[in-house]
């Protein structure tokens, strides 16, 4: 055998066990390591009774963040508003537990089981979901499954441009246009038919095709720079670091750190954050969601679009040779 095929084989034989492990380590290492770390969370009520509260919640050292309410009024806004996941309300007849399951079923469940266990004995807490999840989707979890899907689709789209050859301005032009295509096509069939998401259609649509649009440019945007190791690179970073990272299925608070942020500057997290918004919460707290899409997007087409015109660069002076190298007669 010769030694090319030998270093062929045993390549093959290191690197996939090596890419397993990576993709082990990826999804099941924060996934068995989800616990509150600065939780946001809110207190409301009188300020002696609300203390008591906040005092228990912080011997969880690091796991709450907690914010003050003059009342439940105010809490229920800051929930809308995605500043808090929940909220304790102290009332005469004892603790009232706000929740958003739309934001976060998971941790919903575990604001539930700490402010129940915390409770005094006897004492029975009342629960009020205050933006609940859809009825088609009561547990939470195909938003969450909707994730990996738009990243595989941007995946695509971007390997398929810059497999293809496609440069400069019919790249953008295909990344866009596929783009557009599976936001409106996802919206259909998450919204219109399974009714999973419950916002503003249009809007649903523009989230899921710019979710698609950042994943494809940057992909598309690495490979113009470095080639086919530019889309292992964004492969990489979109599915086997972006998914898991996310915080799809539970939330960014949950997972170890620095998952939880890093997972917020990738497309797949950030977009995650940005549906979420849209389809439950009206757009608050998307700021920071569609400024990261928007600009993987933005710097993946600039990237491919100066890739283009260099490749335009390169071609004028070969064709004036060549036109000069015709004879004349």
């Amino acid at each position: 055998m010769s030694a090319t095929p030998t270093r062929r084989t045993v390549a093959v034989m290191v690197l996939i066990p090596a890419l397993a492990a990576l993709a082990l380590w990826a999804f099941a290492w924060p996934a068995s390591r989800t616990a509150p770390r600065e939780l946001p969370v809110g207190v409301a009520g009188p300020a002696a009774a609300a203390a008591q509260v906040e005092q228990r919640l912080e011997e969880r050292e690091g796991a709450f963040d907690v914010h003050r309410y003059d009342d439940e009024t105010a809490a229920r806004t800051a929930i809308k508003d995605r500043v808090v996941y929940g909220a304790v309300v102290v009332t005469p007849q004892g603790p009232q537990l706000l929740t958003a399951s739309a934001g976060s079923p998971v941790v919903a469940q575990l604001l539930t089981q700490a402010v129940t266990a915390q409770a005094p004995d006897g004492t029975a807490v009342k629960v009020s979901d205050v933006v609940a999840t859809p009825a088609g989707d009561p547990r939470g979890s195909a938003l969450g499954s909707s994730i990996l899907p738009l990243a595989l689709a941007g995946v695509a789209a971007g390997s398929i441009v810059t497999l293809l050859g496609l440069r400069g301005g019919r790249a953008a032009a295909a990344l866009t246009g596929a783009a557009i295509v599976v936001g409106l096509t996802s919206a259909a069939l998450a919204h219109s038919w399974l009714g999973v998401l419950t916002g503003n259609w249009w809007a649903e649509a523009g989230v899921l095709g710019l979710t698609v649009l950042a994943v494809g440019a940057g992909m598309a945007g690495l490979g113009a720079l470095l080639g086919t190791r530019g889309l292992a690179l964004g492969g990489l970073l979109m599915v086997l670091l972006g998914n898991p990272f996310s915080g799809a299925a539970s939330a960014p608070e949950l997972l170890p750190e620095p998952v939880g942020m890093i997972g917020q500057w990738l497309p797949p997290g950030a977009g995650a954050t940005l549906l979420r918004s849209v389809a439950y919460f009206g757009g608050n707290g998307a700021g920071a969601a569609v400024l990261t899409v928007s600009l993987w997007a933005a710097l993946g087409l600039a990237a491919v679009l100066a890739a283009g015109r260099r490749g335009a660069q390169r071609a004028t002076p070969a064709e004036h040779r060549e036109d000069r190298l015709v004879p004349v007669g």
